[in-house]
């Protein structure tokens, strides 16, 4: 029996098969849960219903995190599927390329605004809609966050200032549904190749300094933050709330 026998997840930010949320999704299923997936514009819907079939998930429908009329959608469709939810991921951050590029002291008033309310509201917004469907037996969300919310990493920019409110956000919403039993956590990944850290100038070098300097001497693989989140939505972490844990070869400790 898997720690996640029995659960049903939400997993919000599967883009293809090198998404960290899909490394989430396969070690959950592994562990038993039953799992709901999203997807944004027809372009990721043909990316994500393969996957989802792969692992038998439930498409919970299409969802722009910035717009709540859709967030309010894929919550009715989890409680006339499933009744309730126990676990959520949230995978989700986005910034203007031109805001990732150009140096931070440029990054325009609507790009900061666009990329707060993408990566880090979009937490705040989820988490609200999903308390009632949580709150009868408790629940847990983890979301992704990276060591540029507490150190300034060259080209990480306005993603760095996003990333910190969102472990801010962490923090206040652990506060906030502690008294229902809902847990907040996020998980703070080494870089990885996937189809956000793509926007990233010089991606390539930060992800070899992570290899060279981390303590363990190696690049992060995507599925151990698989199964550090299975561990974090799971009852084994039941004593663990508003955290930040790296899961980065131990990189954040000399980086």
């Amino acid at each position: 029996m898997g720690i996640a026998e029995g659960k049903r997840a939400l997993i919000v930010g599967v883009a293809n098969d090198k998404s960290l949320a899909w490394s989430i999704a396969r070690e959950l299923h592994a562990q038993g849960a039953s799992l709901a997936m999203t997807y944004q514009g027809e372009v990721l819907e043909k990316r994500v219903r393969p996957l989802a079939a792969e692992i038998g998930a439930h498409i919970a429908g299409e969802l722009d995190v910035s717009d709540d009329a859709q967030i309010a959608r894929v919550m009715a469709n989890l409680k006339e599927h499933w009744g309730g939810l126990d676990m959520l991921v949230h995978a989700v951050a986005y910034a203007d390329r031109e805001d990732l590029r150009d140096r931070f002291l440029n990054v325009s008033r609507a790009g900061f605004s666009r990329a707060l309310d993408i990566s880090a509201y979009s937490l705040v917004a989820l988490a609200r809609a999903a308390e009632p469907l949580m709150e009868a037996g408790g629940g847990a969300i983890v979301t992704l966050s990276y060591i540029g919310a507490v150190r300034a990493i060259p080209n990480y920019n306005v993603m760095g200032v996003a990333k910190a409110a969102l472990e801010a956000c962490v923090r206040y919403l652990a506060l906030d549904l502690g008294a229902k039993n809902i847990r907040v956590n996020a998980l703070s990944a080494a870089p990885a190749r996937t189809l956000a850290s793509s926007a990233i100038r010089d991606y390539h070098t930060m992800a070899h300094e992570v290899g060279e300097r981390s303590p363990l001497r190696r690049a992060m693989r995507p599925e151990e933050v698989g199964k550090m989140a299975a561990v974090m939505l799971s009852d084994l972490s039941s004593g663990v709330t508003g955290q930040t844990v790296y899961v980065d070869v131990g990189y954040n400790i000399v980086g």
